[in-house]
């Protein structure tokens, strides 16, 4: 029995797994807990199991087993995790590492091909996920299988197209202090700020229902709900630009990575605007490249519609780490 968990800035899913199978899963609000062990401790208290093994996807760089979580203000120790529960091993990855390991046990029906490139071309592949935050990760083909790793490139500096982007850059600049990741616009705050930036320079207005809603509710949401339904143009307009910037940096990750095995888009977002990304601007972004369009066309992408697959990952790392231990002399 493997507990298995994937910590984010909104939520914290936790799962106990014998195999590939997520027995007990549970959910929990992250900003209501000022640490993850009182979650962990509620959470075997409810479920009491004999554990072999931990493991934990979190949204932030991993350092000699510890990490300062990206959007949460939780410094996790894998470490003192074992101390307290009494077992031995824990892990701590990256959030996006463990969903590149949960893609080696996906199902045909947990992926939505949007592009289908040339399937027959082995290579590594690169994962890119927006949700609260913006992951990236590689997964190396080493000529038998891949094996994922981890990275921070969702705060590389935004890099403009045109005069309206660059606009936005110096917008952005006046609230981030002089720096403006991809994670600030391509991520659901990145989205509001989208939105945001176009009520503020009059491009767009804000109608009032919106306007009063947006008091209860959560603006990034709003906006997704409101474009996808075409209830409202700038937030159409928004949520457009935002496939379009989406997409542009899934093709920078492409070309970093050399993604000839495929592009994955994981996180909460894309399953949630699926006909939109449908419609083109996500992947014509992708494509425009220059001189590099015509490689990155045969470059297959993946949409990840299966929101367990970190958990899946979290467990199929502690299963391999276990296997791996077991063969050794």
């Amino acid at each position: 029995m493997i507990l298995a968990g994937d910590i984010g800035g909104t939520h914290t899913r936790l799962a106990l797994f014998e195999g590939n199978k997520a027995d007990a899963q549970e959910i929990f609000s992250s900003r209501e807990y000022t640490e993850l062990l009182p979650i962990v401790q509620k959470f075997l208290k409810a479920h009491p199991v004999r554990l072999k093994a931990a493991c934990f996807g979190i949204a932030g760089p991993v350092r000699n087993g510890k990490c300062q979580a990206t959007n949460l203000p939780w410094i996790v120790d894998s470490g003192e995790l074992a101390r307290s529960l009494q077992l031995d091993p824990v892990h701590l990855i990256n959030d996006l590492e463990a969903n590149g390991w949960g893609i080696r046990v996906l199902q045909p029906e947990d992926l939505y091909l949007l592009h289908e490139g040339d399937l027959s071309q082995k290579g590594n592949c690169a994962l890119i996920a927006a949700g609260t935050g913006l992951g990236e990760a590689g997964l190396y083909w080493d000529g038998k299988e891949h094996r994922p790793f981890a990275c921070e490139g969702g705060h590389v500096d935004f890099a403009p197209r045109n005069a309206l982007e660059i606009e936005l850059l110096v917008y952005l600049n006046e609230i981030y202090s002089s720096h403006v990741s991809y994670e600030r616009i391509v991520s659901g705050p990145g989205l509001k700020n989208l939105y945001e930036f176009l009520i503020h320079t009059r491009r767009e207005v804000e109608p009032p229902e919106l306007k009063q809603e947006k008091k209860t509710r959560d603006l990034a949401q709003l906006v997704s709900e409101w474009g996808r339904q075409g209830r409202d143009p700038g937030c159409a307009r928004a949520l457009d630009w935002f496939l379009s910037l989406y997409g542009a940096e899934a093709g920078n990750l492409a070309l970093k990575f050399l993604a000839r095995g495929g592009v994955y888009v994981g996180g909460g977002i894309a399953p949630h605007v699926l006909d939109k990304m449908k419609e083109g601007a996500f992947m014509e972004a992708f494509f425009n490249k220059g001189r590099f369009r015509a490689l990155l066309e045969t470059i297959p992408v993946r949409i990840i519609l299966n929101d367990l697959t970190a958990l899946l990952g979290a467990a199929e790392y502690a299963r391999h780490q276990l296997r791996d231990g077991a063969n050794r002399p």
